[in-house]
């Protein structure tokens, strides 16, 4: 069961690797032509016409750009080799088949060499546990894509609990954010002819019953915000047009996201209706059906609900929360009898689940038909908690797990008390673990993708601008001290209160780490390894503070005789794009390498460009010029700029990214040509946000970045 806050809720820039202005480009916007709010048009920036995503001018300097880029790395003698290892990870029939539990047994997504789109599936419990479990196909994507001519992704289903029988599956072409919705009956794995059915849109649509549905979508008319997501939603019932579908709930066009949901438990019993406003990317008001009217929650706008166990119902808050005389601490998680807040919603008494020590946060939970468990994080080290309520009181108590690792919660069933955990480290393979409540027992251990022996992970601390200590890990040859001439990749995230964490380094371990690199994680203020405050303390005008934390970690290798500026390469993707855009526009002279994966790019145009308005709450408001200010002062396009040596950046994007979108890399290497400095750009065609649709893209994306930073930081490939 996922807890009640992921629900319906706007989703985090993706940490891995869009389309205003035509009208015939998805999710269109018009270009500015006016600067009376301060923000460039196509007078102060040459480059705007490659916002359009789609348009054949911006598609031949797409073509001519792969061209060259292709030119320079896929010739390298390296190449094929760094791509047959990234693919034979990527397609291996040995990697752990992760699951997710249903009552027709549990389902997992497949893609392999066979399967490149890839097979929806599902087995049974009993098998699964085995070696080589039976697989039934469920639905195959290349069949699909196949007998439709589309480039289908499959992103998921919404199915109608409790049997989980029908279902909205979600179909993206190319790797979009925004999907289609078609019903599919697992029973008989067919899609349902004459079945619900929601052309391609952001939002989505979930059961009530079996023949009505809550959807939030594009219904034309007005009815997405200026971040392009849905704010209204309506009951749409089985044999009537979806324009018919009466309205229930309305936010407000100014919003970022708005919609509506059912609060139900783990037996799937529904509660309550709700609703929300997403006020801001971290903030939202929230709303319970009451009474015959929308009744507002007296809660922070940081605060949410988190789920319902044990006649509980569970709140989560990113900010102190005063109820009468009692203050609950930011990141607590806070409980009230379900029947009395049922009848009260303001006025039912609240209790403290669990407040979080010094260095601690919560990091997702799952709620089983019995408990709740809760993933935690204590100095960016792993564990899980569980929680149980009785006569009147929460007992918890810490899950049997592997300390000094990355734990994560895998699957849940809210059927029964099943359980599945990750477990895993830099350099230990990731461990499937499986619990019936009890303590949990290994189930699946993925291989080992690389030789790590002879490797350690140390943990490291650097002075930030304003001096606050910034930690990172950096993977090296065990004992040893690495000079100023290794080779090292350093990379990091810090926005939207996003944990880095230690994980398995798997196609990096192979292709960089193997071949010599060192690897390097930085946990960056704006990110949230150490909870809430972390997060707040650099954004909007403190976001600069990310930049200073990602700067001073980069000088803190250099410092420490690690390694030396023309062997330092730095990669990110997304808001990570963003972190390596500053870094190496503000400290060229610290790297030799950048990688600049689907980035936010163009700081003072972003919220015209893809979803960029849904993030003014993260980044502030260019249109504001107090709010300009600090944007200006970062914005890495705008620091492109003559006299500068630049350290050759590799930009990628993708033509599908309908979220950041592929504008904002590419007007960077715009710019970088007009000045006549190095660099690379590639831009796939298909892949989204993520980055590839499938195993081949993704093993060519990997090859072309490795290969980029090998002859940055390695030098020629040696003679064969």
């Amino acid at each position: 069961m996922k807890l009640v806050s992921t629900l319906a809720l706007t989703a985090a820039l993706a940490m891995t690797v869009a389309t205003p202005a035509a009208a015939d480009d998805d999710n269109a916007k018009t270009p500015a032509t006016a600067t009376d709010d301060g923000v460039p048009g196509p007078e102060q920036d040459p480059f705007i016409w490659l916002e359009e995503a789609r348009s054949e001018e911006a598609l031949a300097w797409v073509r001519k750009e792969n061209e060259r880029t292709n030119a320079a790395l896929t010739t390298d003698p390296r190449f094929e080799k760094l791509k047959a290892d990234a693919l034979a990870i990527l397609d291996s029939e040995d990697r752990v088949p992760f699951v997710g539990f249903s009552k027709f047994g549990l389902v997992n997504f497949w893609q392999d060499k066979d399967n490149p789109k890839g097979l929806l599936r599902r087995t049974t419990r009993e098998s699964y546990k085995t070696d080589n479990p039976e697989w039934e196909t469920i639905l195959d994507i290349d069949a699909l894509a196949k007998a439709e001519g589309r480039e289908w992704v499959y992103k998921g289903s919404s199915c109608l609990p409790p049997d989980g029988r029908m279902c909205m599956i979600a179909l993206s072409d190319g790797g979009k954010d925004a999907t289609e919705l078609r019903e599919f009956n697992m029973e008989t794995g067919e899609f349902v002819e004459g079945g619900f059915a929601l052309p391609e849109s952001q939002g989505g649509a979930s059961w009530i019953d079996e023949d009505t549905l809550l959807v939030g979508r594009d219904f034309g008319d007005g009815t997405v915000t200026e971040s392009l997501y849905p704010f209204t939603a309506r009951i749409w019932q089985r044999g009537t047009a979806i324009e018919d579908a009466q309205e229930i709930y309305r936010g407000d066009p100014k919003d970022v996201s708005a919609g509506a949901y059912l609060l139900r438990d783990a037996a799937s019993t529904v509660h309550a209706r709700m609703a929300y406003r997403g006020l801001s990317f971290h903030e939202r008001a929230y709303y319970v059906w009451k009474d015959d009217a929308w009744l507002q929650l007296d809660m922070p706008k940081k605060a949410n609900p988190y789920g319902i166990v044990d006649g509980q119902i569970l709140f989560s808050t990113d900010v102190d929360w005063t109820v009468g005389e009692q203050t609950f601490p930011a990141d607590a998680l806070i409980a009230a009898d379900l029947e009395e807040w049922k009848a009260d919603p303001n006025g039912a008494a609240k209790t403290l689940v669990w407040a979080p020590a010094e260095r601690q946060t919560k990091r997702g939970g799952a709620i089983t038909a019995n408990s709740l468990y809760v993933g935690l994080l204590d100095n960016v080290r792993g564990q899980v908690m569980k929680f149980d309520y009785a006569d009147g009181a929460w007992t918890s108590s810490k899950v049997d797990l592997p300390d000094n690792a990355t734990v994560s919660i895998g699957a849940s069933s809210n059927e029964t008390d099943e359980i599945m955990f990750t477990v895993t480290d830099f350099l230990t393979p990731t461990t499937l673990y499986y619990s019936d409540g009890g303590t949990p027992e290994v189930l699946k251990t993925s291989p080992s993708r690389f030789d790590a022996s002879g490797m350690e992970i140390e943990q490291f601390e650097a002075p930030s601008a304003d001096g606050t200590q910034i930690p990172y890990f950096i993977v090296k040859p065990k004992g040893m001290q690495l000079g100023a001439n290794t080779p090292t990749l350093l990379t990091g995230y810090g926005g939207f209160q996003v944990s880095r964490l230690p994980g398995y380094l798997g196609s990096a371990g192979k292709l960089w780490v193997e071949n010599g690199g060192a690897y390097v994680l930085a946990n960056l203020r704006g990110g949230g390894e150490f909870g809430p405050e972390w997060h707040q303390s650099a954004i909007r005008e403190n976001k600069q503070r990310t930049w200073d934390d990602f700067i001073a970690v980069a000088d803190d290798l250099q410092k420490r005789d690690l390694t030396a500026a023309e062997n330092l390469g730095i990669q990110g993707g997304s808001q990570g794009g963003l972190l390596v855009g500053t870094a190496f526009t503000q400290r060229p002279d610290l790297f030799g390498a950048a990688i600049v994966a689907i980035p936010l790019f163009d700081m003072l145009r972003y919220h015209e460009i893809g979803r960029g308005a849904s993030w003014i709450g993260e980044y502030g408001d260019p249109r504001i010029p107090e709010q300009r200010a600090w944007i200006e002062g970062y914005s890495p396009y705008q620091k492109l700029v003559e006299g500068k040596d630049f350290p050759s950046p590799f930009f990628w994007a993708s033509t599908a990214d309908d979220r950041t979108h592929p504008a904002h890399a590419r007007k960077g290497a715009a710019r970088m040509k007009e000045l006549g400095q190095p660099y690379y750009y590639y831009e796939d065609m298909t892949g989204g946000h993520s980055g590839g649709v499938d195993n081949e893209q993704r093993a060519t994306l990997s090859a072309l970045q490795y290969v980029y930073l090998m002859q940055r930081l390695m030098g020629d490939a040696p003679e064969q």
